[in-house]
């Protein structure tokens, strides 16, 4: 349960973040905002907490289970991660796991889509599949009376999915016209010219979806190889959470994925990420009043013992919002932007360390400059007492948000299975904030970062910004 210190911390925290708002806008605003986010850190602290006791088990066909009863509400969460990623793809294929992903609910051997998508707006639910950097995930939202009908579309879905000739055109059609569109989105160039400038060839470095050019070159064939390869019970955790026992989640596991079958799971050599030997820099001309900046390397794994530290690092430098040096910085003392941030992506393989930020082409350089010289200070300087007890409050006292709902629960469980953290991580992730120091702090600043090789990109009036 949350002590009544964590629940002052979390306001300290707020109070703080307020106190560095531009004044001009607390002055108008304080009388408002104050009592409504007071009222909000409360209810979000005094609330229920969502404790997990999770029961995990290895299925006979290598599924990995992992069931949570939460009785409170009378809703079923289930989410299937499959371990097939754009890295399982060949690099001429790219956008193969996505239109795998996007096509199973488009037809199976016995519903069309228009039936399956029927079916699941009937009983109110909601079925769907997306792909993340490293999985696939199948998720499917109920009410309790109709899990029966929910899990027997899933299982339809994963087990039977027929890859239509003329559901694979229109999904094509679908993904290429939406990757044209973001084209007009400075963000969205300047992330893909990110990613390819620290990952080279490697899969991080490509978009999800694929190019125009590869996603033409994926048949009907291609989906069935992949299908087959990577679906697999043994390549799968599933987690089910809700209003639901655990011999209803047997039953369910016998009754329709009894005929899921395990096999071998072909292995996939990646080519390796290089390491930057030098800044590079990479500008896109756009006609643009504001300059779109993202500058960072590659960052760490998911698996590296120092994640902790890192957390509260990066979010002392510019992951803490309002609390955060870069913030107070950039936007409170100079004004020249009105969001910056730093955040660390952490990956089954190496993740990014990225600080992005909006300001008008004339700043540019400037604000580049200063991010330099805050990453500098923090490897240099140890951060203060407040600092470090602002960070630690926020990022325990924020955790319990993470698994408020069912959902989020259901999530949280594969993950931490996918990432090997533990069935007990939720009660271990506060204790492992907890011990970080400032020494700790300093040293992965200077470990995991570098302001002298790195990754810059700029999408502006390059004219106007002074490249």
């Amino acid at each position: 349960m949350k002590t009544d210190g964590s629940i002052f911390s979390g306001l300290k925290v707020v109070m703080h973040k307020l106190q560095s708002l531009n004044s001009s806008i607390v002055n108008r605003q304080s009388s408002i905002l104050l009592p409504a986010i007071i009222a909000v850190i409360l209810l979000l602290n005094c609330g229920q907490v969502w404790a997990i006791e999770a029961r995990r088990e290895v299925r006979p066909n290598g599924l990995v289970l992992l069931h949570a009863e939460k009785n409170n509400l009378p809703i079923v969460k289930v989410t299937l991660l499959i371990k097939a990623s754009p890295s399982d793809e060949p690099p001429e294929k790219a956008g193969l796991a996505n239109l795998v992903a996007e096509l199973l609910p488009e037809g199976t051997k016995t519903r069309t889509s228009e039936q399956i998508s029927e079916e699941i707006e009937f009983i109110g639910g909601d079925l769907g599949a997306s792909v993340d950097r490293d999985y696939t995930a199948i998720t499917l939202s109920v009410l309790k009376k109709d899990i029966e009908e929910g899990f027997k579309l899933l299982s339809d879905i994963l087990l039977n999915p027929v890859f239509p000739e003329d559901e694979i055109r229109r999904e094509k059609d679908l993904i290429k016209g939406s990757l044209k569109q973001s084209e007009e989105d400075p963000e969205f160039v300047a992330q893909r010219e990110f990613r390819k400038a620290v990952y080279g060839p490697h899969p991080y470095g490509r978009l999800i979806e694929g190019s125009p050019d590869t996603i033409d070159a994926i048949s009907r064939e291609d989906l069935l190889w992949f299908y087959r390869a990577f679906y697999r019970p043994n390549n799968a955790i599933l987690s089910i959470v809700g209003d639901i026992s655990y011999k209803e989640v047997a039953g369910l596991l016998r009754g329709y994925l009894s005929g899921w079958q395990a096999g071998g799971i072909p292995r996939v050599d990646l080519p390796p990420i290089p390491e930057l030997k030098e800044k590079v820099v990479v500008t896109v001309d756009r006609s643009l009043t504001q300059a779109n900046i993202l500058l960072g390397h590659l960052g760490i794994k998911r698996s590296n013992p120092d994640y902790y530290a890192v957390s509260v690092m990066n979010y002392i430098l510019g992951g803490g919002g309002f609390a955060s040096r870069l913030m107070n910085r950039i936007r409170d003392d100079m004004g020249l932007a009105y969001d910056v941030y730093s955040t660390f992506d952490t990956d089954k393989d190496r993740g990014v360390f990225e600080v992005g930020v909006q300001t008008k082409n004339e700043a540019a350089k400037t604000v580049i400059d200063v991010i330099i010289e805050e990453i500098k200070r923090i490897q240099k300087e140890p951060v203060s007492d407040e600092e470090l007890s602002d960070a630690k409050a926020y990022l325990t006292g924020s955790f319990p948000r993470r698994l408020d709902t069912m959902g989020k629960i259901a999530s949280f469980l594969t993950l931490t299975e996918f990432y090997q953290l533990g069935i007990d991580y939720d009660k271990l992730y506060p204790e492992y904030i907890k011990l970080v120091t400032k020494e700790d702090v300093q040293r992965v600043a200077a470990k995991y970062l570098d302001p002298e090789k790195y990754v810059l990109v700029v999408v502006a009036d390059l004219k106007k910004a002074g490249f």
